[in-house]
């Protein structure tokens, strides 16, 4: 196979050959970019905080051809190498990267890398919320129109590995989270924000977090595209400093630009003054507004990367949503149980609550992440009959919903909300684990809050699986 890869000089590295590099994190990102700089001949050092059974637990060791590998302890301190890459869980204003940056080591990181070196169309997502849903429903559509694509990023998939594999017909599709941008320089080829919205300011203010999001469209070229969520504040501000094509979606009016809408109960698509329906709303399988926002998103990408409509209209059908992102596990004695794991601000609790007109019964818990809880309150007063606080903020999150349902508890453990849950169910109840917060007051990430929240339903007695939503 002829490698079609854009050389690490092309990309602006020093020659790798030798070169002492220092890998922080090894994590999925961390050891990506191990290999891959071990593939090209440098002498690679990865430090991790971690201790050696908590890499063990996370399935976390060294690739072949790493010299050194130090855990347990402080980052290294970067001094005698010439590189530092770095996974994006290594916040760029960590005292090693800013002591990196002091001794003039360059940075670098596994997306910045890879927008560098791909040879493919890169179409890339990004916004506080959707992204995901909007990447996987953007990867069926490109499985149903049998284009040529790799589908990567956020999700968890690595990315430098599979260089090898993409040639300048490939069109690959990435989720692009804010922390993989504090590193990037360059833009996709077809770049979109789903949204922005108070989020993660327990790592960076609202300024830092909004410039995060921004960067992901400054470095486009006049010949790219940028696709922005017209009803989304923040995104709507985007739209004066795009240096593309500017395409929207809306959910809440028609357009007169290019982009998806919605128009007399249908998706649409508008290139110039033509206007495609693709479906009726009715045809869509997956629950709440939220998700048919990230639908006319995922159908205006689709559109603009050149895909038939009637590919965006099949995979829209039969699609049914990612794990953990209002997945219903199933029913014991006539209530829904539903996992929503992913829903770790309360922003995103409120979009799973107004997804249902039952009443909710609502598992609130994890580690906060100091947002306003003011439109979650309004939210669990109107949709929730009780809700159950645990984990680390259980107690913040009890405090605050207390008086705006008719019944709140507080209680320990996850294991503990969905007991107490069980007990309080009526028929016709659905019992919605959105948390609010993080995972990580009890577990390395929300896919495995997710997990142990599906594994604890399905062990209830009178359980039943069913398909139908």
């Amino acid at each position: 196979m002829t490698d079609h890869t854009i050389s690490p000089e092309q990309a602006g590295l020093p020659p790798l050959q030798g070169l002492p590099v220092l890998v922080y994190s090894l994590g999925i990102e961390g050891r990506d970019l191990a290999h891959w700089l071990v593939s090209h001949g440098a002498r690679v050092t990865i430090s991790d905080t971690r201790t050696p059974e908590e890499l063990a637990a996370a399935g976390a060791s060294p690739p072949e051809g790493v010299e050194r590998t130090i855990v347990g302890q402080p980052l290294l301190d970067p001094a005698g190498f010439r590189l530092v890459a770095v996974s994006q869980s290594i916040l760029r204003y960590n005292p090693a990267l800013a002591r990196a940056r002091a001794l003039g080591i360059p940075i670098t990181s596994q997306m910045r890398l890879f927008l560098q070196l791909c040879p493919g169309r890169t179409i890339g997502i990004t916004g506080s919320s959707g992204k995901t849903t909007t990447t996987a429903l953007v990867g069926a559509i490109a499985r149903e129109a049998r284009v040529e694509h790799l589908l990567g990023g956020n999700i968890g998939e690595p990315l430098l590995a599979r260089l090898q594999n993409i040639r300048p017909t490939t069109d690959v599709i990435l989720e692009i989270s804010h922390t993989q941008l504090q590193y990037t320089d360059r833009s996709p080829h077809i770049a979109a924000v789903t949204n922005v919205t108070p989020n993660h300011l327990d790592q960076f203010s609202w300024d830092e977090y909004v410039g995060l999001k921004r960067n992901h469209i400054a470095h486009q070229s006049r010949n790219d595209i940028t696709v922005l969520n017209q009803d989304n504040p923040v995104t709507r501000t985007f739209m004066a400093s795009v240096r593309g094509r500017l395409v929207a979606t809306s959910i809440e009016s028609t357009l007169t630009t290019d982009g998806a809408y919605l128009e007399d109960g249908e998706i649409v698509i508008r290139r110039g003054a033509r206007v495609t329906p693709v479906l009726p709303i009715s045809d869509v399988r997956l629950r709440g507004r939220h998700n048919l926002a990230n639908i006319v998103m995922a159908a205006a990408i689709a559109a603009q990367a050149g895909w038939p409509v009637t590919a965006i209209a099949r995979a829209i059908r039969t699609f049914t949503g990612v794990p953990h992102r209002l997945e219903l596990i199933g029913h014991t004695q006539g209530a829904a149980w539903v996992n929503d794991s992913i829903a770790t601000s309360p922003e995103r609790t409120v979009a799973g609550l107004r997804a249902y007109d039952q009443p909710v019964i609502l598992l609130l818990g994890g580690r906060d992440k100091h947002l306003p809880l003011d439109t979650l309150q309004q939210a669990v007063h109107e949709r929730c009959r009780a809700v159950i606080c645990f984990g680390e903020s259980g107690p913040l999150f009890h405090q605050a919903v207390a008086g705006h349902a008719e019944v709140t508890l507080l209680v320990r453990t996850l294991e503990d909300a969905v007991q107490a849950a069980h007990r309080l169910a009526h028929p016709g109840d659905v019992i919605l684990l959105s948390p609010a917060g993080t995972s990580f007051d009890q577990y390395p990430n929300f896919e495995a809050r997710g997990a142990h929240f599906r594994q604890l339903v399905q062990s209830l007695p009178g359980f039943t699986q069913e398909v139908s939503p």
